[in-house]
């Protein structure tokens, strides 16, 4: 699978971990930036070019990180198309994916180890959507933006 990846300033050390982690699992990993941790960057500019990849390039998915991950939800959930959701556990992650059919992982890199967030990855990666009454949902949701995201 293709993933797009990219950190803010805040997640850069980790950036760097999680592509080489992602490499070893088999999986093709696009490093989107910021590719020096000074100076500070504007994270909106990152969540942009991932989640616009991820909508490009069909079976794709996304991985955001920054000091919270909040930014980076806000700005990659206004691409059309995309599905970021922000999980600090492997519980909300599979959930995400499940129920949701995120295709953004964002992750708060002052709020986990780097244990927790390769395992966080990992499941994120390996569950699939349910369908069935979520797809229900994910159809309204997706109607809400298209109302709104013209």
């Amino acid at each position: 699978m293709t993933i797009f990846i990219g950190a803010d300033h805040r997640g850069f050390e980790l950036k760097a971990k999680i592509v080489s982690f992602l490499r070893a699992q088999g999986h093709e990993a696009v490093d989107v930036g910021t590719y020096a941790p000074e100076p500070p960057c504007d994270y909106p500019k990152l969540s942009l070019e991932v989640a616009v990849n991820v909508v490009k390039h069909k079976n794709s998915r996304g991985i955001l990180l920054c000091l919270t991950g909040i930014g980076h939800s806000i700005a990659a959930n206004k691409v059309p198309g995309a599905y970021a959701a922000l999980c600090h556990s492997k519980e909300v992650a599979i959930l995400s994916r499940q129920h949701n059919n995120a295709n953004v992982l964002v992750l708060g890199a002052n709020f986990m180890t780097e244990k927790e967030m390769l395992g966080i990855i990992k499941v994120w990666l390996s569950t699939e959507f349910e369908g069935g009454r979520h797809l229900r949902r994910v159809n309204q949701v997706k109607a809400i933006e298209k109302k709104f995201m013209k």
